[in-house]
């Protein structure tokens, strides 16, 4: 069987690297910045920004805020995939021709074609990908990476369809922009379990069922701590962050950050939620297919997160590339 799809359309460049860190950064996920003089300050400027950052739509086509919006350049990597009708997370990069990360406030407008009339500005805040030193990967993102964070905006798509989008950076003293193509499909053809849906009752791997060999349930290097529990014997009792990842068999290089993500955030909210890490192909090895968790929960991309409530009941979803940020967020939806 092939590989998932990557998520990422600008994965090389987008998401990250090796390497390891000092534990020198702030206790607050939150506040996770890479701290290399100028770039600390634009990511975070870039984590601050609203629509009065932008102007208004104001009747205005795609094309033509496009065109009032500053110097094209920048390529739009995608890092999510999946839209239904309604608000969507649209998380993305910004690629300058050095394929390095554009940093600064960031926002998105949206239409039907590029010749329709735009809706926006709807603010990208960027979400963080680095985590403390400690709990850092040889898959994280670090700083010596080109890039520390994704942006991500909530994008209202009406029905069905597909949907040109613009995505304009303040880039210093300059504004740039990026176009990109989505394609929102109907729910009923949305397979993937949505927020208010029982959550499949999956068996999931666990260091019992893999006989103590971590390896064989964990491509992390090293293995994380969430596979003491199965997911089928802890949901409905307790809320379960459940996180589909293949740290070392990702294609995008999205899933080692996500999986640092997750265990620093379970030092924090480890009393209160249960965290399971599925890995994503059976043996861990792609030729074999994908294991059956990923299975009953019709992925066909990854790295996917799904919260669930004490009541069995999904609070939240997040596909691609997330950082502290979303994931606290999502986290919060089952308290």
């Amino acid at each position: 069987m092939a590989r998932l799809l990557p998520v990422l359309l600008a994965a090389a460049v987008l998401i990250a690297g090796c390497g390891g860190g000092d534990d020198s950064a702030s206790k607050d996920p939150a506040s996770q910045v890479p701290k290399e003089g100028g770039l600390q300050d634009k990511v975070r400027d870039a984590q601050s920004v609203t629509a009065a950052d932008f102007p208004a739509a104001g009747g205005r086509t795609l094309q033509q805020v496009a065109n009032e919006s500053g110097s094209a350049g920048p390529e739009l990597g995608m890092a999510t995939s999946v839209f239904i009708p309604g608000k969507n997370r649209v998380a993305f990069g910004m690629i300058d021709d050095q394929s390095g990360f554009v940093y600064g406030k960031t926002a998105v407008y949206v239409a039907p074609s590029p010749g329709a009339k735009a809706l926006g500005p709807f603010p990208a805040p960027a979400d963080v990908l680095i985590t403390q030193g400690r709990y850092r990967s040889k898959q994280a993102a670090t700083e010596s990476d080109p890039f520390a964070a994704v942006y991500a905006a909530q994008v209202p798509f009406k029905k069905p369809g597909d949907y040109s989008i613009l995505a304009v950076t303040k880039d210093g003293d300059k504004t740039v922009a990026a176009p990109g193509q989505v394609k929102v499909v109907s729910r009923k053809d949305d397979r993937i379990p949505e927020v208010g849906e029982m959550a499949p009752k999956v068996k999931t791997d666990t260091k019992a069922s893999a006989g103590g060999d971590i390896a064989s349930i964990d491509t992390r290097t090293p293995p994380d701590d969430m596979h003491d529990v199965q997911f089928a014997d802890v949901v409905g009792k307790k809320p379960v962050a459940l996180l589909f990842a293949t740290p070392q068999l990702c294609q995008s290089r999205v899933c080692g950050p996500v999986v640092d993500v997750g265990l620093q955030l379970k030092s924090k909210y480890g009393d209160k939620v249960d965290f399971i890490h599925q890995e994503v192909y059976a043996g861990n090895d792609p030729k074999k297919g994908l294991r059956e968790p990923l299975k009953r929960f019709n992925l066909a991309t990854e790295p996917w997160l799904f919260v669930v409530g004490k009541d069995g009941r999904i609070t939240a979803r997040l596909e691609g590339s997330f950082g502290l940020s979303a994931f606290e967020q999502a986290l919060k939806t089952a308290q």
